[in-house]
């Protein structure tokens, strides 16, 4: 391991200035269940490690009827599991959340973590777009919201600027006969990646008809997609075995999967119409 300057900041200011002092050769600490591994490869070499766990109030968790849910940068995904708010409000990214590594893994990582990541296999990425997903960001000109469905630019980047650090996420709260599902399809049932994911977060109308839905892809595209043709479908209709196969197929088409040691890109696809089709069907029966 190359040596590095470790910098422990009690303000968001000061982490900012740190970054912006050392532009380009700091990394940031959260949980540091994939930066530590990569420094100590050395896939990352930081001259400086800036880390976050002295910076007060980022590691609230919290969960209102009216405002939705607020989670730090600094909350553990362990947290989000036990959760008995996240359970009952926000089943997609509690599934998620489950099925991120190892618990040893979900005791250390943070979701800020595993978003600023960026991975196209990211697991709570897509429930986080399909709840409609807000993320907090700080930076030398302060703080700003960004949708979590634009936060992604490509594998391992975001938007966030130079010097700006991701402080917390909010999801709204969930509407009336609102029902929540994530699935993951991986080549084992426990520490893997996702070869496919799907989330969808839909709301029914009093008739039953779908009042407003989000279909999100994982891992079949350069970042998490929505797909939208498919969301459209299903707006005001009342969802039928028949429609369910064709909402599935044309997930199918919007989903742009490449081939990989882990699948070729026609597998990821068909994959993408069977979870949807399970995940709209787990939606459904929660919202009724």
């Amino acid at each position: 391991m190359r040596p590095f300057d470790y910098h422990a900041p009690t303000t968001l200011d000061d982490v900012v200035a740190l970054l912006r002092r050392h532009d380009g050769q700091a990394s940031v600490l959260a949980g540091g269940t994939d930066l530590l591994v990569e420094i100590k490869e050395s896939i990352r070499r930081p001259a400086h490690l800036v880390n976050l766990k002295r910076v007060p109030g980022l590691d609230r968790l919290a969960y209102d009827p009216r405002d939705g849910l607020h989670v730090g940068a600094l909350v553990k995904v362990r947290d989000l599991e036990t959760s008995p708010e996240v359970r009952r409000h926000y089943a997609g990214l509690w599934q998620a959340a489950r099925e991120l590594g190892s618990i040893q893994v979900r005791c250390r990582a943070t979701l800020a973590g595993n978003v600023c990541r960026a991975s196209p296999s990211a697991d709570t990425l897509p429930p986080l777009i399909a709840d409609g997903g807000v993320v907090h960001a700080y930076g030398p000109d302060g703080g700003r919201r960004i949708a979590a469905e634009e936060f992604f630019t490509g594998p391992g980047r975001t938007v966030l600027g130079a010097g700006e650090i991701v402080t917390a996420f909010t999801l709204p709260a969930p509407p009336s006969r609102c029902g929540k599902s994530y699935l993951k399809h991986g080549r084992r049932k426990a520490m893997e990646l996702a070869t496919v994911g799907v989330a969808v977060t839909l709301a029914l109308a009093d008739d039953g008809a779908v009042d407003d839905v989000r279909i999100v892809l994982g891992a079949v595209a350069p970042t998490p997609i929505r797909a939208r043709r498919a969301e459209a479908m299903m707006r005001g209709e009342r969802v039928s075995r028949g429609l369910l196969e064709v909402v599935a197929r044309t997930a199918m088409t919007e989903s742009s999967p490449i081939s990989d040691v882990r699948a070729s890109a026609e597998y990821r696809r068909r994959m993408v119409g069977v979870l949807t089709r399970r995940a709209v069907e787990q939606a459904m029966e929660a919202a009724r």
